[in-house]
């Protein structure tokens, strides 16, 4: 649903871990947990995140790219015509192929900028593989014409 832009990401916390009120059986065995003056019981989760199909302005916002790209920062997958790329802002900008992102790319997708090609497979079906090693999971991209 991520690919056909039925869903995406809601607008971030960027301000850290997230406190909930939790019923009463609730175990409390998160990292942090409280109890209030109330007997109201909370836990504090991190890295909270969650998916959408409402529209907020920040998703339209242009990644903005600065990386010029070279063979030698760039490597190639073994198994799908695509360069991998280590950390999103690091796209080049002036590479018009397929890359290969980190998962976290999802956090800044314009889907007026990019095109999200395929999840994590090369040609082969197998994971994406660079000198026979797996990165980790990559999100194969490719920006819009025009940009």
């Amino acid at each position: 649903m991520i690919k056909e832009d039925k869903i995406w990401l809601g607008y971030s916390i960027h301000s850290g871990d997230r406190e909930f009120k939790v019923p009463n059986d609730y175990p409390l065995n998160a990292s942090s947990c409280r109890i209030d003056g109330k007997g109201d019981r909370y836990i504090r989760i991190k890295g909270i995140r969650w998916f959408t199909n409402l529209n907020y302005p920040e998703r339209y916002e242009d990644l903005i790219l600065y990386k010029k790209y070279n063979e030698q920062d760039y490597p190639k997958y073994d198994n799908y015509d695509a360069i991998n790329v280590d950390k999103t802002k690091d796209i080049p900008y002036n590479y018009n192929g397929t890359v290969g992102v980190p998962i976290t790319f999802l956090d800044k997708y314009n889907p007026e900028q990019f095109e999200l090609v395929k999840f994590r497979k090369g040609n082969d079906n197998k994971d994406l593989s660079i000198n026979g090693k797996c990165p980790y999971f990559r999100i194969l991209i490719k920006k819009r014409k025009g940009i």
